[in-house]
């Protein structure tokens, strides 16, 4: 069981990795999603989250533009959830 300090640390850790990406667009896509989400994130969804920061951006900016691109992976939910908080699903 993880700690609430060490959930805090992995929260804040993402929420910055989510908004500085490299490019102003996908801070903004990518970042707002998160920082919407984060607060109530534990468990798999946040190990899930984590690992998709972990992709480099032009495979997460080909997703969400293209999310037939995602099926078949696991972050295909993610990326439709994402698409759906941007008013785009």
């Amino acid at each position: 069981v993880m700690r609430g300090d060490e959930l805090d640390v992995r929260r804040r850790r993402a929420a910055y990795r989510a908004t500085h990406r490299g490019t102003k667009e996908m801070d903004w896509v990518i970042g707002r999603y998160a920082v919407s989400v984060l607060p109530n994130l534990e468990g798999e969804a946040l190990d899930r989250l984590e690992r998709f920061l972990n992709l480099p951006d032009p495979d997460l900016q080909q997703w969400f533009y293209s999310p037939h691109l995602a099926a078949g992976t696991e972050f295909s939910e993610l990326v439709a959830e994402m698409r759906g908080f941007h008013g785009l699903e």
